[in-house]
């Protein structure tokens, strides 16, 4: 019987959207993972209107006195919300975020667990992420374009992120006690079809701030669903505009501001440069795409100032 149980080790936070088909396909593939019976499931439904209940709620019962599988209805409209209600309703030590079109492997939950016993100054796990394409990869679809679309591969080694990187939600796992003093912030992070972004970053730099490790491990990898309808010019070109809304959204004070407008003052300068060497489709596509990220963080710092001169 599931109350028999002990306490889950893992919580997998699965936040979902409108997808219930892709949804399916990551839930059926959950009970084959090593180790599944020391996680529960927790599948937290951001406001959906399809059948994502109907495909929950089925997948509950068909692992009844097996899994333990629970799912959760958030109303409020956003990722964070979401995985703040997930936090919320987690047993577990740790917490796994899964994306709800990502297919882990069968040693993820293993590999997760065991680094967090043998290493106790590791606060969070990011791992590979790869590409599942609907279709085929477009031939403009570069090395540098690739994390827009949460495409990640570190190498075979196991070792700390870089000051200027982070896991990706859609494969990461994070220990439960450090939210007890954070959780993600609601006014970050994507809400419905809207692609803003930066709440990770923003957790991430608190746990780098308390000096804490977060640490990659090639053996914690998740095949990551991209559709076609994604694999469009404009749909990269609109993600990078959303994540300059999102850099200007993050700067507030007087002084965050100045280095913000420094830095884009640089930006400018270096994509002017590259343009002089873009040659490729790729290439000019990234700088398009540059130049829509520094548009988006300009429009947002001007309405800012508007809002202030007005309000």
């Amino acid at each position: 019987m599931v109350h028999d149980q002990p306490k889950p080790r893992v919580s997998i936070v699965i936040c979902t959207y409108n997808r219930a088909d892709l949804l399916q396909i990551t839930l059926d593939a959950l009970p084959a993972l090593t180790a599944i019976d020391m996680a529960e499931i927790l599948i937290v439904d951001n406001n959906s209107t399809d059948h994502t209940r109907e495909i929950s709620e089925s997948f509950a019962l068909r692992q009844a006195g097996g899994l333990r599988v629970r799912y959760l209805f958030e109303q409020t409209q956003g990722l964070s919300a979401a995985r703040n209600r997930g936090i919320q309703e987690a047993k577990g030590e740790f917490i796994a975020y899964l994306d709800d079109d990502a297919v882990p492997c069968l040693e993820w939950i293993r590999t997760i667990v065991d680094t967090f016993d043998h290493r106790h100054d590791v606060y969070a796990i990011g791992g590979m992420i790869r590409p599942k394409f609907e279709s085929e990869r477009p031939a403009w679809l570069i090395k540098s374009l690739e994390l827009p679309y949460t495409i990640v591969d570190r190498g075979e080694d196991v070792h700390e992120y870089p000051i200027n990187k982070h896991p990706f939600g859609a494969n990461m796992a994070v220990r439960k006690t450090f939210h007890d003093t954070y959780l993600f912030p609601t006014d970050l992070g994507r809400k419905g079809t809207l692609l803003l972004s930066g709440e990770e970053s923003w957790l991430f730099e608190q746990m780098k701030q308390e000096r804490k490790t977060i640490l990659y491990h090639p053996s914690m990898v998740v095949d990551h669903f991209i559709p076609d309808n994604r694999l469009t010019k404009d749909w990269i070109k609109q993600r990078y505009y959303y994540q300059g809304i999102t850099n200007g959204s993050m700067h507030k004070g007087f002084m965050s501001k100045i280095a913000l407008l420094v830095n884009v003052a640089c930006r400018v300068l270096y994509i002017a440069v590259n343009a002089l060497f873009a040659h490729t489709e790729g290439e000019k596509l990234l700088i398009a795409c540059r130049m829509q990220s520094i548009k988006g963080t300009l429009l947002t710092m001007r309405s800012r100032v508007k809002m202030r001169l007005t309000g």
